[in-house]
């Protein structure tokens, strides 16, 4: 056993010198960079770039006439198939892969947060959230975003303002609801203010304004009245769908 050991030291030195009179004294793996590419542009100074292989990484969003970068996830973002056009400039969604979620930024893409979107739950084809194949597009216009489904489902946000009656300081909500003949009278409490938080959700909840009827959202002002269809979008020069090579950095 000593003899084998013996043997075994004596071999790797000489593989070692041998790589040293090589010039490969010591041998380094080199890592890859990752590759950064542009997924989708809105305009000529503003675009989402995307940090990964396979078209699967972290995503930034861009903005270089206002100095803006920020990243929208650190990992695991794919790029949306479906139509996309985002028109608006204070108001950004950002569509996922797989889902009907949505990163959203309602301060020209400093901060994000994410979207809800409501439904019925019994209605066809998921309508309480959308399966990914079901969706046809994510129009964003008038800072107003709109999720349509290839069954005809339209979700859409709130128009771009808060409620002032429900934000600190407001006068609160007065309701009435009848309830097996009978009316009864409800309020909504004004929020309150807390410290680091942002009391505003405009723009974060979608929902097809056929259940709003069953939602305290109803009685909300930036709810009233919303559209029916997709607004038309005029003028737009961005990309209508997100593009990615999946050979980038290979």
């Amino acid at each position: 056993m000593v003899m084998f050991r013996k043997k075994s030291v004596a071999t790797t030195l000489a593989a070692l010198m041998v790589l040293s009179a090589n010039g490969c004294s010591s041998v380094q793996l080199k890592k890859r960079e990752k590759p950064v590419q542009v997924v989708y542009r809105f305009d000529d100074h503003r675009w989402l770039e995307l940090h990964g292989f396979a078209c699967q990484g972290a995503l930034w969003f861009v903005d270089e006439k206002r100095d803006i970068r920020s990243e929208i996830t650190s990992q695991f973002y794919r790029i949306f198939t479906h139509p996309y056009i985002n028109a608006s400039e204070q108001y950004i969604a950002v569509p996922w892969w797989g889902s009907s979620g949505m990163s959203i930024s309602r301060d020209f893409g400093h901060t994000w947060k994410s979207a809800t979107v409501k439904g019925r739950e019994d209605d066809e084809a998921g309508s309480d959230s959308p399966e990914y194949e079901n969706i046809k597009s994510l129009t964003v216009v008038n800072n107003q975003g709109f999720l349509l489904t290839k069954q005809g489902h339209l979700y859409m946000s709130s128009y771009p303002f808060d409620d002032p009656r429900i934000l600190p300081g407001g006068a609160g909500i007065e309701y009435d609801v009848t309830f097996r003949g009978k009316v009864r009278h409800y309020r909504l409490e004004p929020r309150k203010e807390w410290v680091g938080g942002d009391v505003s959700d405009w723009g974060l909840f979608y929902v097809e304004p056929k259940v709003l009827p069953e939602l305290i959202h109803q009685y909300y002002a930036n709810f009233q009245n919303l559209p029916t269809r997709v607004p038309e979008v005029v003028g737009y020069t961005g990309w209508t769908h997100m593009q990615c090579d999946m050979k980038a950095g290979l």
